[in-house]
């Protein structure tokens, strides 16, 4: 601000008597005590400037204290200062935010009479003084009492009430200003701004920018970069970008600006491009400016770009304070480096809460709860207090762990200290309890709550749709509209996915249009649950054509969003657009993702295109367990069991470790090429040397590979003294061994369990019925096809499909209903005879007598 006018009294002259003539000063004789007092206030005047001379400096030092001290010595000694050593201590106590001290000279100031109070350059200090302090209460009583506003005092008044959030008030200001005939400048305006931008009140700021253009203010970076803030703030990119690139001569505050305006607004590319043109201009960036580029590398997921933005907050010596080193901590913790971040949070100057919450929602998010609960207790230590985003970090790490618990202790500590009103604390505690199947206990925090915002009421409406409740969350739905809350996207998307979780898929269909037709626009994860929840509920091929539709409307998928299409794809054996789907993989660089690359392979082994898939996995080049397990599924699929265990052992050979998708898949692999020696070593391979547990699915494989290759009593065995009880799949098993080996009396019994298990499977029935079949016992096939009737219960007809030209023909079993019947049924009846010819020269997989060893 420019500095201040100072205005002091005149010096009083003695009064001269009525009858005295005053002579002509030329005529008169000058002699040495002509005008003795003028003389010995100069005097006066010549030792106060010099004794006081120490102030200025001793404020410039930040030693307000001592300046204080000097002038009360002086007073005690009869000097008495003058407005501008006031001005000085006024000024000391600005920069030193003393307001104790401030407080003590306006004391002095008072007591040295009222003339001295009450003159415009005291007034205004005092002002300024308390502005620049936040007292808010004492600036306006003094700006209240000003008998001369002047552009120092509505500055020091509108720019305190922007900075204490009153931006109404500062507006208000601006406005009163302009109508007291003093014109806003470049210190007034850019606050005006700012409340504006804080408001939101796109035509007020336009306004004041017009103010800008009229006055010839444009040119000054201040008050462009503010405006630029401000059309940020509000979503106006294209006029923030106007403004920007409008300014003559560029400063870090003015690249700050839009650099942050992008990020806020979602454009993290145009943010990081906007920081690398600054770079090229040679334009030393600030801790805003790499914090608004990690911010941006962060949101995209860009972890090399966001290093690099560390590595030149080093170069640069910039210091890791709370708002660099926070940001760092924050881009490390989520891209989950978590190593790093700890490394930055332990350099850094000061932390507080905030870089305390990141640390700990860092570890919460990563999966590392233990740790995230010990750095709980490093914060208390360090004696500061949890805040609601501390507790909301916490009763999401005991939702991930279902831990009750913990987040019973989490809620006692809102309740305890108070936070029970705020809504990001009440939405965690409902989701922490819908996550532990507490779903009631999350209804009552909900209906106890006075105020409950959008916020709550998507809170749980979306934990209803988890469960797929999908009618309990419809009634919130409605019931929050009925209470004046109208639904926002997330309110809809978590109503489409109750439905979706509920197999209510024309319902969600629906709804879907419904938003639409409502002005509400579906954003990436509204497709994105869409198209998942249709591959899921079996409707690919509808999975595929929202797919479609979602690129019409120009939204962009990602990795997520195509790994679902692709399952889809795969559910539908639709090879053509899984090859649409691999070209825009390779057009946009994303085959660096495991999980595209998961899926793509498994999505050309499953639409039976083994050898692409094998390419495919050929190509990639860095391989994680995932990927292998595909490939060995494929394999598994297509029979080449041979393939499926050299790839197990390649994966071995690569110092990667199976996990249980693994042996699931290799002992299928086997089970279908009904290789058993080969499958008892992976089996004793999982449990020796990688020290795993076997799931019911990997005994499963084992017991129906021992039916199959004739060894009944050793299938039964295992399946007795494996720790689990058999399910429906081991005991079809068993009863399909005992149909090949005449055991009719123990089929019965296992078909009864089977029934018990799945009364409602049609299969166990047929099973039952074809064992009966197979004894000639056709009594007994009338009864269990009478009871089949009874319960309502038919056979599922088998059914195949290809895709011929784009369209997908399916094949039932016994349909003769296509017009191509004839030749169907020859060239399967071919096929019958060729694979006869091969089964009678069949090599024997086992060998006669060979022992079998388990190691379960």
């Amino acid at each position: 601000m420019a500095s201040l006018p100072l205005k002091t009294a005149p010096t009083p002259q003695p009064s001269l008597p009525r009858h005295a003539k005053i002579q002509n000063p030329r005529n008169s004789t000058r002699t040495h005590f002509a005008n003795p007092s003028s003389d010995a206030e100069i005097d006066r005047r010549v030792a106060r400037k010099s004794r006081f001379a120490g102030v200025p400096a001793l404020c410039k030092d930040g030693r307000v204290r001592e300046a204080v001290d000097l002038v009360t010595q002086m007073e005690l000694r009869d000097v008495r200062p003058g407005p501008e050593v006031y001005g000085e201590l006024l000024q000391g106590c600005v920069r030193a935010r003393a307001l104790s001290a401030g407080r003590q000279v306006h004391a002095r100031v008072v007591k040295s009479g009222e003339s001295f109070a009450r003159s415009e350059y005291i007034e205004t200090k005092l002002l300024i003084f308390y502005a620049m302090c936040d007292a808010v209460d004492a600036a306006d009583v003094l700006f209240c009492r000003l008998r001369v506003r002047n552009a120092f005092s509505w500055a020091a008044v509108v720019g305190l009430r922007c900075r204490v959030g009153l931006c109404e008030e500062a507006l208000v200001g601006y406005c009163e200003m302009r109508e007291d005939g003093v014109s806003p400048d470049n210190f007034v305006v850019p606050n005006a701004v700012k409340a504006c931008g804080a408001l939101m009140w796109v035509g007020f700021g336009k306004g004041v920018h017009g103010y800008v253009e009229k006055m010839g203010l444009g040119g000054c970076v201040f008050v462009a970069s503010s405006l630029v803030d401000f059309y940020g703030k509000c979503g106006l990119l294209e006029d923030a970008r106007k403004v920007f690139d409008s300014i003559p001569e560029r400063n870090a505050v003015a690249w700050n600006s839009i650099i942050v305006g992008y990020v806020q607004n979602g454009m993290n590319e145009e943010a990081m491009d906007v920081f690398y043109d600054m770079r090229v201009e040679g334009i030393e960036p600030t801790r805003v400016t790499v914090s608004g580029f990690l911010s941006a590398s962060t949101n995209i997921g860009a972890i090399e770009e966001g290093m690099q933005g560390h590595a030149i907050s080093v170069l640069a010596g910039l210091e890791l304070d709370d708002i660099l080193g926070t940001s760092i901590v924050n881009f490390y913790a989520k891209s989950g480096l978590m190593e790093d971040a700890e490394l930055v949070f332990d350099r850094m100057v000061e932390r507080d809460a905030v870089t305390w919450n990141l640390l700990i929602s860092g570890y919460v998010q990563n999966g590392h709860v233990e740790t995230a609960l010990e750095t709980c207790n490093e914060m208390k230590l360090e004696h500061l207090r949890f805040d609601s985003v501390t507790l909301a970090s916490l009763l999401s790490a005991s939702a991930k762990t279902r831990d009750i618990r913990l987040g019973k202790e989490a809620h006692g500590y809102c309740i305890r200290n108070n936070l029970e009103d705020d809504v990001v604390v009440l939405s965690s505690i409902m989701e922490m309890y819908s996550a532990c199947d507490r779903i009631e206990s999350a209804r009552d925090v909900f209906d106890f709550t006075r105020r409950r915002d959008l916020i709550m009421w998507n809170t749980l409406i979306a934990a209803y749709a988890d469960l797929g409740a999908s009618g309990e969350a419809l009634k919130l739905f409605y019931q929050m509209q009925l209470e004046g809350v109208l639904p926002n996207l997330i309110s809809w998307n978590s109503l489409i996915l109750g439905f979706l979780r509920n197999g209510e898929v024309n319902k969600a269909k629906n709804f879907f249009s419904q938003m639409q037709s409502h002005g509400v626009r579906p954003n990436l994860l509204t497709w994105t649950t869409l198209i998942s929840g249709l591959a899921q509920n079996g409707f690919g091929d509808e999975a595929v054509q929202i797919f479609q539709q979602m690129q019409e409307a120009g939204i962009r998928p990602n990795i997520v969003c195509i790994v679902c299409v692709l399952s889809a794809c795969r559910d539908v054996a639709s090879l053509r657009l899984g090859r649409a789907i691999h070209a825009y993989v390779l057009r946009h660089n994303l085959t660096s993702s495991c999980k595209i690359t998961t899926s793509l392979t498994d999505m050309y082994a499953k639409c039976g295109n083994a050898e692409e898939a094998k390419r495919f996995f050929g190509t990639i080049l860095i391989k994680d367990t995932a990927i292998y397990n595909a490939m060995i599924s494929g394999h598994a699929l297509h029979g080449r069991a041979h393939e499926a265990l050299a790839l197990y052992k390649h994966l071995k050979d690569d110092g990667l470790k199976p996990d249980g998708i693994t042996f699931t898949n290799v002992l299928t692999a086997c089970d279908h090429s009904g290789l058993l020696n080969e499958a008892m070593d992976v089996f004793n391979d999982m449990v020796s040397n990688y020290h795993g547990k076997p799931s019911i699915e990997h005994y499963g494989c084992v017991v129906n590979l021992l039916c199959r290759c004739g060894y009944l009593e050793e299938a039964f065995d295992l399946s007795h003294t494996m720790p689990y009880e058999p399910d429906a799949h081991i005991l079809g098993s068993l009863l399909a061994g005992c149909r090949e080996h005449g055991e009719i009396e123990l089929g019965e019994y296992l078909s009864k369990h089977l029934r018990e298990l799945e009364p409602e499977n049609s299969g166990n029935y047929v099973a039952l019925s074809n064992s009966y079949a197979m004894m000639g016992k056709w009594d007994e096939v009338s009864k269990v096809r009478g009871i089949m009737k009874s319960k309502g219960l038919r056979k599922t007809p088998g059914s195949s499909w290809i895709q011929v030209r784009g369209e997908v023909h399916v094949f039932l079993a016994g349909d003769r209903s296509r017009a191509e019947i004839i030749e169907i049924y020859a060239v399967l009846a071919l096929l019958d005879v060729e694979m006869r010819f091969a089964q009678s020269y069949k090599h024997p997989m086992v060998l006669e007598g060979e022992h079998l060893t388990f190691q379960p």
